[in-house]
Order: C-alpha cells, then sequence, then structure tokens
C-alpha cells in the first residue's frame, strides 16, 4: 500500500466510517460509473426493498439503547421497521427512550422492564399501578377514578412526561369528580357568571397557546371549561380563559339539549373542504372501501384540524402529522397533500414503500372498531379521539365525496 493511499484510508478512519464498510464501498464504486441517480435518500432506498435491507445487522431479540440512538436507527441498522419497534415496545411516534433501556425487535417477545426512576415518597395508604404497555396517564387516572393532574403531581411529571410498561406510578385516594352525562362527543364550555373573560378559538390555535395568551395555565383552562386532557377544540368554540369574580356559586344551569355533534361539525371551510376533497378523491384512486376513507378523514381532523399545517409536535407535518424522523419521507413530502394521504392509506401502492405501514397493510383492519383502526396507523396518546369523528366523517364523506 502506497503512503498516500495509507493516508486516504487514515482520512476515512477519522471520519468514523467502519474499514468494513470501506471496503464494500470501494467495490461498489470501482463497479459502477458515478451518476446523480446512483445517489439514493435513506426513504428512496427503503422503498425500492421490499425486504430487509441486506447489509443490515440480523436482529437480536432485545436491545440496549445507547447514547445517541432513536428508534428510527435502532429500526435501520436491523433492517426493521420503525413502525414495528414501535409497536413490539408499546410506544408511540413521540415516545422517549434513553440509554440503557431495552427494546424488544421481535415480535411477541416482551422487553425488559426498564428501571424506574425513584418516584417520591408515598405514604402507606397510596396505591400504587405498574404501568403497561398501551397506558396513557389519561387512561390510568381514569381507571382508578382520579385525575390526570392527581396522578401526575403524585408522581412529580408533567404533561410532557413520558410513561413507559413497568414504570411504578403512585395514585391518590381523591377519586376525579364524575363528568356530567351529554348527549354529545364535542366539548362544551361550562357556563360561567357574567363577566368572565372569553376566547374565541380560531384555525390553529391550542389550549397551550391560548393560556399563554391570557396568562393562565392550561390545566385553569380545562377546569374553567369542563374539558379534559384528551379534549379537542375546533375553531369557532367560545373557551373561558377568566372567570368572573362573584360573591358566592352560581346556581346550577338547568338541563338543556345539546347539537347533536354530526350538525356541530358537519360543515368545513374552504380550506378544510379541499383537503378532505383530496382524501377521498385519493381513496377513490385506490379502490379503497368508503369505510377507509372516513377513518382517514377522522384522522386528518384530529391530528390537523384536516389542514395541511407546515409543523407541529417534534418535526410532524402535513395532513396526518407525519415524522420524517419516523420514516415517513422526507419533509416536504409529508406537506404534499395527495402523497400522505397515499402513505396513511398504504398497501401496493404505498409511495413510501416498506418504510411505514399503513391502514392496508393492517390485517383484519376491516373488523377493527373505527378508533382503533386509525390508532394502528397514527399510535397516537389519545386513540379514543379518532372515534369521536366518525359520524361527522362518513357526512363529509357524502358531502364533499
Amino acid at each position: 500500500m502506497t503512503t498516500h493511499a495509507v493516508a486516504r484510508r487514515t482520512r476515512y478512519i477519522q471520519l468514523g466510517v467502519p474499514a468494513a464498510v470501506l471496503g464494500t464501498l470501494s467495490a461498489a464504486i470501482a463497479a459502477t460509473p458515478v451518476s446523480a441517480d446512483a445517489v439514493s435518500s435513506p426513504i428512496e432506498r427503503l422503498q425500492s426493498a421490499p425486504t430487509r435491507i441486506a447489509s443490515a445487522e440480523a436482529p437480536p431479540a432485545s436491545y440496549t439503547v445507547q447514547p445517541g440512538d432513536t428508534i428510527s436507527s435502532i429500526a435501520n441498522r436491523f433492517g426493521l421497521r420503525t413502525v414495528d419497534v414501535l409497536g413490539w415496545n408499546g410506544l408511540g411516534w413521540r415516545s422517549v427512550i434513553y440509554p440503557g433501556q431495552t427494546l424488544s425487535l421481535t415480535a411477541g417477545a416482551t422487553p425488559a422492564a426498564p428501571t424506574a426512576p425513584t418516584a417520591p415518597a408515598q405514604t402507606s395508604s397510596t396505591a400504587t399501578h405498574t404501568v403497561a404497555a398501551g397506558d396513557t396517564v389519561f387512561s390510568i387516572a381514569q381507571r382508578h377514578g382520579t385525575s390526570v393532574d392527581a396522578v401526575l403531581a403524585a408522581n412529580g411529571l408533567t404533561r410532557a412526561s413520558v410513561i413507559y410498561p413497568g414504570q411504578q406510578l403512585a395514585l391518590t385516594g381523591a377519586p376525579a369528580p364524575a363528568p356530567a352525562a351529554v348527549t354529545t362527543t364535542a366539548p362544551a364550555p361550562a357556563p360561567v357568571a357574567a363577566g368572565g373573560q372569553t376566547h374565541a378559538v380560531a384555525a390553529g390555535d391550542t389550549l397551550f397557546a391560548i393560556a399563554k395568551k391570557y396568562g393562565t395555565t392550561v390545566a385553569q383552562l380545562y377546569a374553567l371549561n369542563g374539558l379534559s386532557s384528551g379534549a379537542i377544540i375546533y375553531p369557532g368554540q367560545s373557551l373561558t380563559v377568566a372567570a368572573a369574580p362573584v360573591a358566592a356559586p352560581s346556581p346550577a344551569p338547568a338541563a338543556v339539549a345539546t347539537t347533536p355533534p354530526a350538525q356541530l361539525f358537519a360543515t368545513l371551510d374552504a380550506e378544510q373542504a379541499g383537503n378532505a376533497s383530496t382524501i377521498i378523491r385519493v381513496g377513490r384512486e385506490l379502490g379503497v372501501p368508503d369505510r377507509a376513507i372516513a377513518i382517514a378523514l377522522a384522522t386528518a381532523m384530529v391530528e390537523s384540524s384536516m389542514r395541511n399545517l407546515p409543523s407541529g409536535d417534534r418535526d410532524s407535518l402535513g395532513l396526518f402529522q407525519q415524522r420524517p424522523s419516523m420514516g415517513w419521507g422526507t419533509p416536504a413530502q409529508a406537506v404534499d397533500p395527495d402523497r400522505s394521504t397515499r402513505v396513511f392509506y398504504g398497501g401496493s401502492a404505498d409511495p413510501n414503500g416498506q418504510a411505514s405501514r399503513g391502514l392496508l397493510d393492517i390485517p383484519g383492519w376491516e373488523a377493527l372498531r373505527f378508533t382503533d383502526a386509525a390508532q394502528t396507523v397514527q399510535i397516537s396518546a389519545y386513540p379514543e379521539r379518532y372515534g369521536q369523528w366518525e359520524t361527522q366523517a362518513y357526512q363529509w364523506l357524502g358531502i364533499h365525496g
């Protein structure tokens, strides 16, 4: 080996490229002329490979997370799909992994429970709950008759905290007040005394942004408006942001019939209607049944209010808030309504190939509950939200289809 060759080899190794990979790359370069067509993005390489990438390592039964790892990088390393690794470990697209955590890399295997952080000191009368795959703070609070805020406070958590299987959560003994019975799945603002300050929800508003604007907290907005942590707000809704001072509590209002959700949400504005038409058109082109189209419409409403959003939680984008870092395509592809809809449907015509799992890729999706079918694609922390829009989704299908 010449001095120049040794120097070149040393520079490559200093860049962090394994020698074995260099050998493979040099052989490929020698055999194939360099051209623009020969260079492809990671997503394009995944799309062109219906099975595991040949150069990927054989996946072990379990894997211990190392510093710098992400679910996507682990999946790519072993030739797996990100969505499968999430599903095998009871994780969502927004879950956070950490060094030392053990992940299962095979279907049906149970990952070793991670070491839970030291919980706050508890009294002997405080009950505990062991987090299982699929649990959320909201579902745990409902199951044990308490509130989300009480569970968070008892465990030193915030609404941005992530829980994981095997973690022990303290549960307070005070049950949450039972919600008043209503005839609609849409959140109805609680009446307040005259003089209370209100805010009309505009497109793009979030509870966090509204709370910040009025110098209050999200928890206070929940309390003032009778909302839960899984509540959905919508344009035109009036939210109380500050209660008027009163000498005594106002008497309970007489029960009134609320407008059915089908009438409340049947009408979409021009932007929403255009996106609904795209979702319906793509579904018709792919030949999917009406139920699949309705599921796609409801999912887009929950994820983005059926708007092609240029941003979202972390790197979530577009109608379905698809994450490029999780293999759903490039940022430009995620905000392409036509393509993102095709990726949501999935199946043999999925432009994203094997990099993600769409509705048609789920065996037996037709027999799943409406909300469960959407959840298997989206893996949301609030899976019951999709079912709240089932009736309206079929109405949009009839109006805009």
